[in-house]
């Protein structure tokens, strides 16, 4: 068996997804003023990212303690994933953030992001039927 046909490879995944995004939310939304003169980014942005991080990040953590976990509802966390990684580019390149800082946080974002997103595929495709179980 693979590592990302164990039963238990997906659910971590998931929880490395809601934790990040968590994380993040909160700093966007607890540190929004000083990162919006670091990144050279929207404060309002920082601020409506930052509580759609906190929303994907309790759907992360549903779809990780759900047995068996909804494949539809990973698809779509996947296709959410994708979504925020070109938004993340858009902005990097489209001289949305005015500083090499923040288009430095944009980039990490994306790559972490699409990362997180190529794992939570391979996941979803190679698990078995009774690791949904």
């Amino acid at each position: 068996m693979s590592l990302t046909a164990s039963p238990r490879f997906l659910p971590a995944v998931l929880w490395a997804d809601a934790a990040s995004c968590l994380a993040s939310g909160v700093l966007q939304l607890a540190a929004a003023p000083m990162l919006a003169r670091l990144l050279g980014l929207s404060q309002g942005l920082l601020v409506q990212t930052g509580w759609v991080l906190v929303a994907v990040a309790a759907f992360a953590a549903f779809l990780a303690r759900s047995r068996p976990v909804p494949r539809v509802g990973v698809y779509l966390l996947v296709a959410g994933n994708v979504a925020w990684v070109l938004g993340c580019i858009e902005l990097a390149f489209t001289g949305a953030a005015q500083t090499g800082l923040g288009v430095a946080y944009l980039l990490f974002q994306a790559i972490a992001v699409a990362a997180i997103a190529a794992l939570e595929w391979a996941g979803v495709r190679r698990a078995t039927p009774t690791a949904w179980a």
